[in-house]
């Protein structure tokens, strides 16, 4: 048999070691699973992509390598994903924009690269995306304006390039906005006078040019 019915495991902060097993995906009632701040090492399965009742899934600070699997786009009541502090490769997979319970996408210090999905836009439940220091290219998606619950979006220390989107001004509840240390170009958006709500609005080490906008006043 197995523990078929464990809702809630935590294993977090102890010396565990060795791989993530893929046997786990048919554990159909796990909701719950902690197991940050360990020594795993090995690939994310992508037969997880079927714990259809996972809420919460905590993987930081370890050593885990490879890829994001696409098929964890079908993980229809995930809250909260923190894979931060890995050594995670490879792209954002666009089938993620299906994740549409996410709350919490927490994905910096790794090693991703490719471009932001537009399809993230979907993802309108967003209160946090972090994807600081990371290796990321191509420009800031116009859809991440539908991201109307976002507080805090950290893109920092990427190689990000393109303009400021204008339909960001639509991000009325962002506090921390964070996209320094980039190859971000052109002007500042005039319709980020909006942006009501923000406290820390960190663009330097970037190279944008023309005149600072009146509405911001």
């Amino acid at each position: 048999g197995s523990l078929t019915g464990l809702v809630d495991l935590y294993l977090y902060s102890n010396s565990l070691s060795g791989t993530l097993p893929s046997s786990w995906g048919s554990l159909p009632g796990l909701a719950e699973l902690s197991l940050q701040l360990n020594a795993l090492t090995g690939t994310l399965p992508s037969s997880w992509g079927s714990l259809t009742r996972l809420v919460d899934l905590y993987l930081y600070s370890n050593s885990l390598s490879g890829t994001l699997p696409s098929s964890w786009g079908s993980l229809p009541g995930l809250a909260e994903l923190s894979l931060y502090s890995n050594s995670l490769s490879g792209t954002l997979p666009s089938s993620w924009g299906s994740l549409i319970g996410l709350n919490i996408l927490i994905l910096q210090s790794n090693s991703l690269s490719g471009t932001l999905p537009s399809s993230l836009g979907s993802l309108t439940g967003l209160t946090e995306l972090s994807l600081q220091w990371n290796a990321l290219t191509g420009t800031l998606p116009s859809s991440w304006g539908s991201l109307t619950r976002l507080v805090d979006l950290y893109l920092y220390s990427n190689a990000l390039s393109g303009t400021l989107p204008s339909s960001w001004g639509s991000l009325t509840r962002l506090v921390d906005l964070e996209l320094h240390l980039n190859a971000i170009t052109g002007t500042l958006p005039s319709s980020w006078g909006s942006l009501t709500r923000l406290v820390d609005l960190y663009l330097y080490s970037n190279s944008l040019s023309g005149t600072l906008p009146s509405s911001w006043g």
